[in-house]
């Protein structure tokens, strides 16, 4: 009679652990890499202090948008946007601009169910012009995604320079994003009678103080150590804000080492602004454009291609931003998907459309 529930239990141990490797897929490979290279070159990681410093910038803006996030204040100004017409040409703007500071997953975290909870058709294009609106908009900025922030700091970039270099690449899809929103009718756009009255937390003030405080420190206005004031105070007062994405962190520190073995491998260097550009982007479609940022730079320093060619490798397929997996895994999973083929269909097509365009605004402004 025991053996039912032994049998039922490793296969609910099983189910577990492929959940995990599933959704934890970039965390698991990244540390595989990084142990295979290591024994394979008869090294220890090495890491920079930037390296150092990128993680702990990115663990202090992580636990402020938590903050921010857990207060509902970030919810309750995205629901202004019910309200009058043109609803798609708001939430395009809304994502657009939301990303900038508070990175683009978060964005489609708070704006992709906001979407579906509407009274609206054609959700399923919508969600994907929010998935393109935060890759472009979180481009413009080094707070908007991992990989803008690791270049711009690695690289020791003036934020002018940095905003300066991208801002061709954000400004041409907003506009292509705008007109296309603006031309899909959708039906009124009342909220659901259910949902209930979002209440603000007196602490969203202070994790905006935070998140403005890590701002400074990105910009070299303030010490870095400012940054740990979060930390202290989350540690001290709200532990329940600490549950951030540490596997992403995790995933960081493994292909800083995995990134530094492959280049003791290689010994190479690409000096090609072109070649940098394509490899980063292409190398995005299969593995995301965070880690395919962090290898490469190990490689060139050329840090103009490599920013293009990241953010351009976020659009096209699911695996390019971690924000493509997080919009299509919201909508899919949600009682409001209807075909999921025909939506990974549009997804994919529209999200080429991007990435081709892309590399030819590229090609076109520095004509190589």
């Amino acid at each position: 009679m025991p053996v039912f529930p032994d049998k039922l239990g490793k296969i609910l141990n099983a189910q577990t652990f492929i959940d995990f490797i599933l959704k934890e897929w970039l965390l698991v490979a990244s540390g595989i890499g990084l142990a295979v290279t290591s024994v394979y070159t008869m090294r220890f990681p090495v890491y920079s202090t930037k390296e150092l410093q990128v993680l702990f910038i990115l663990l202090t803006l992580f636990i402020s948008v938590k903050g921010l996030q857990n207060s509902g204040i970030m919810l309750k100004t995205a629901r202004r946007i019910e309200n009058g017409k043109t609803i798609p040409v708001k939430l395009v703007l809304t994502t657009f601009f939301l990303s900038m500071l508070v990175t683009n997953d978060i964005a489609l975290v708070v704006l992709v169910p906001l979407t579906l909870s509407l009274h609206i058709n054609r959700k399923d294009i919508l969600v994907i012009l929010e998935a393109l609106a935060a890759n472009a908009g979180s481009a413009l900025t080094p707070l908007g995604n991992p990989q803008n922030l690791f270049i711009y700091w690695f690289y020791g970039i003036h934020p002018i320079t940095f905003i300066k270099t991208i801002a061709p690449f954000s400004i041409v899809f907003l506009i292509i994003l705008l007109v296309y929103s603006y031309l899909i009718k959708t039906k009124n756009g009342s909220l659901k009678q259910e949902d209930p009255p979002i209440v603000i937390r007196q602490k969203a003030y202070l994790y905006g103080a935070f998140l403005f405080v890590s701002l400074l420190t990105v910009l070299h206005i303030l010490p870095l150590i400012t940054g740990s004031l979060v930390i202290v105070f989350t540690v001290l007062f709200d532990r329940k804000t600490l549950r951030i994405d540490y596997a992403l962190l995790f995933s960081f520190l493994f292909f800083f080492g995995l990134a530094g073995n492959i280049k003791a491998l290689l010994m190479a260097e690409i000096t090609h602004s072109g070649h940098i550009f394509l490899f980063s982007a292409l190398t995005s479609q299969v593995m995301s454009n965070v880690p395919a940022t962090l290898l490469f730079a190990k490689f060139t320093s050329n840090w103009n291609a490599l920013l293009w060619g990241g953010n351009t490798g976020g659009f096209g397929s699911l695996f390019g931003s971690l924000a493509n997996l997080i919009a299509y895994k919201i909508y899919v999973t949600s009682e409001h998907s209807e075909n999921t083929a025909s939506f990974t269909a549009k997804f994919l097509f529209m999200g080429y459309v991007a990435f081709f365009i892309s590399i030819a605004l590229y090609f076109f402004l520095y004509r190589i």
